[in-house]
C-alpha cells in the first residue's frame, strides 16, 4: 500500500522549476548554461524596502501577526487598489498570503466542490490546472486564439456550463506576455455578465510590466457589476523584485476572504512578519523605479523578439507585457538535431537545445499550447544576446 495520497498522482511537477533545477545541475557540473526558465527579475529589491525590513527586525517585529495580514499592510493594499485600479476595498476584503500562489490556491480550496469546473485559457501558467486538481475541481482548458494568445468572447461563452465555478484570468500573461486592451477585456466581461454563477479570479501579478503605452485594466475595474464575484490577485514579487520575500495579496468578497483566512489559520498561518513590513514600504513608498525598470525590460523584449525572428524555423510575436516571449518552433518539428534526434515535440526541441547549446527554456506543452517555448528575458542584455546567438546556431544546425 502506497503512503502517498492518490490525489497527488493527478498532479505534475512544475515544468519551470524543473528546467531551472536542470540548468543549476548542469552549471554545477561545469557546463556553460544560460538559464532563461525562471520568471524572476534580475533587479535587486529597492534599498528603501530592504531598510524597512531591517528596521522591523531591529524593532523586534518578529512575532506572529494576524493570520491573513498586518492591518498596516491591508491598509496599504486598499490604498494601492484605489490609487492604481479604481477599486474600493475595505481591510476585511483583503487577504495576504505567502506569495500569490498561496492566495490562488486558498481561494480554490475554499470554493471548489467535486465536479466544479474552472476555465483556464491557453497558454496558461503551469500551476493553474494542478492547483484546481488538488482543490478537488476539474480544470477545463479553453483554447485561446493561437495568433494573439488571447481568449475570445466566443470561446469563453462556449466553454461555460452550469458546472463552471471560476474563470482564471491572467493579464499580462505568463507565459505569453499577452495583455488585454480595455476593449478586449470589456468583450469578455460582457460574456461573464450573462453567466452570474461564474466567479472571476484575476491574476494581475504582471500589472506594472506593460510596454508601448499599453494601459493595464482589471476585470472588476472594467465592469463594476463583477465586483462582488471577482477576486483580484496581485503581489510584490515582480514589480518590486521581491520574489523571495513571498508576499501575495487579493481583494474580494468578504465571505470568501473570511473563508480563506480560516483555511490559512490551519495551514501556514501568517506570512513572514518581516516580509509584510517590507511590503508596506513597497506599496506606500516611492514608485518611480517601476517605470524605469519596465523601460529596461522593454529594451530586452525588443532585442529578443528581433533576434528570435532571425532564427530559422522560429516565429516570435511581440508581447504587450510581463517579461516573457512565447515563440513558435513549429517549423523546427520534424527536423533532426545534431545528436541525431528527430524533433517530434517542443519538449524535444528544448531538450536538444539545452544539450547542444546550453540554453535552458521551457517547452510550450507545459503551458498547454505548442509547439512553442517560453523564454524569460528577466536577465542581463549580455546573457540574452548570447542565448539568442546560441538558439540561432542551434536552429541553423537542424537538418
Amino acid at each position: 500500500m502506497s503512503f502517498i495520497a492518490e490525489q497527488l498522482s493527478r498532479v505534475k511537477p512544475s515544468a519551470t522549476i524543473a528546467v531551472t533545477n536542470k540548468a543549476r545541475e548542469l552549471k554545477a557540473a561545469g557546463r556553460d548554461v544560460i538559464g532563461l526558465g525562471a520568471g524572476e527579475p534580475d533587479f535587486d529589491t529597492p534599498d528603501n524596502i530592504k531598510a524597512a525590513a531591517i528596521k522591523a527586525i531591529n524593532e523586534g517585529k518578529t512575532k506572529y501577526t494576524a493570520v491573513d495580514g498586518l492591518p498596516e499592510l491591508k491598509e496599504a493594499i486598499c490604498a494601492k487598489f484605489k490609487r492604481e485600479n479604481g477599486l474600493d476595498y475595505q481591510p476585511n476584503q483583503i487577504t495576504v498570503g505567502t506569495g500569490g500562489k498561496q492566495v490562488l490556491y486558498n481561494a480554490l480550496v475554499c470554493t471548489l466542490n467535486p465536479g466544479d469546473e474552472v476555465l483556464i485559457p491557453t497558454p496558461y501558467w503551469v500551476s493553474y490546472p494542478d492547483m484546481v486538481l488538488l482543490a478537488g475541481g476539474e480544470p477545463v482548458i479553453v483554447e485561446a486564439d493561437k495568433a494573439t494568445f488571447k481568449l475570445t468572447p466566443e470561446a469563453l461563452d462556449a466553454a461555460i456550463t452550469p458546472k463552471t465555478k471560476w474563470l482564471i484570468f491572467n493579464s499580462p500573461s505568463n507565459p505569453s506576455g499577452a495583455a488585454y486592451s480595455e476593449t478586449e477585456l470589456k468583450a469578455l466581461t460582457d460574456v461573464l455578465l450573462k453567466h452570474p454563477h461564474v466567479l472571476v479570479m484575476s491574476d494581475d501579478m504582471y500589472e506594472h510590466l506593460v510596454y508601448d503605452d499599453f494601459k493595464f485594466t482589471t476585470p472588476a475595474q472594467i465592469e463594476p457589476k463583477l465586483y462582488d464575484r471577482t477576486l483580484t490577485v496581485n503581489g510584490v514579487s515582480k514589480a518590486y523584485a521581491m520574489t523571495g520575500w513571498r508576499i501575495g495579496y487579493a481583494g474580494g468578497p468578504v465571505e470568501l476572504i473570511k473563508a480563506m483566512a480560516k483555511l490559512q489559520s490551519q495551514s501556514t498561518s501568517n506570512p513572514s512578519s518581516i516580509s509584510q513590513y517590507a511590503s508596506v514600504e513597497a506599496l506606500n513608498g516611492p514608485q518611480d523605479f517601476i517605470a524605469e525598470r519596465a523601460a529596461v525590460f522593454k529594451q530586452r523584449r525588443d532585442l529578443v523578439v528581433k533576434a528570435l525572428n532571425e532564427c530559422a524555423g522560429i516565429s516570435c510575436p511581440t508581447p504587450e507585457g510581463a517579461f516573457y516571449v512565447y515563440p513558435s518552433c513549429a517549423d523546427c518539428i520534424g527536423k533532426t538535431a545534431p545528436s541525431g534526434k528527430v524533433l517530434e515535440t517542443d519538449e524535444d526541441f528544448v531538450t536538444e537545445l539545452l544539450e547542444a547549446e546550453g540554453v535552458a527554456v521551457v517547452q510550450g506543452s507545459a503551458f498547454g499550447l505548442g509547439p512553442n517555448f517560453r523564454i524569460s528575458y528577466a536577465t542581463s542584455t549580455e546573457a540574452l544576446t548570447e542565448a539568442c546567438a546560441r538558439i540561432k546556431k542551434f536552429c541553423a544546425s537542424l537538418k
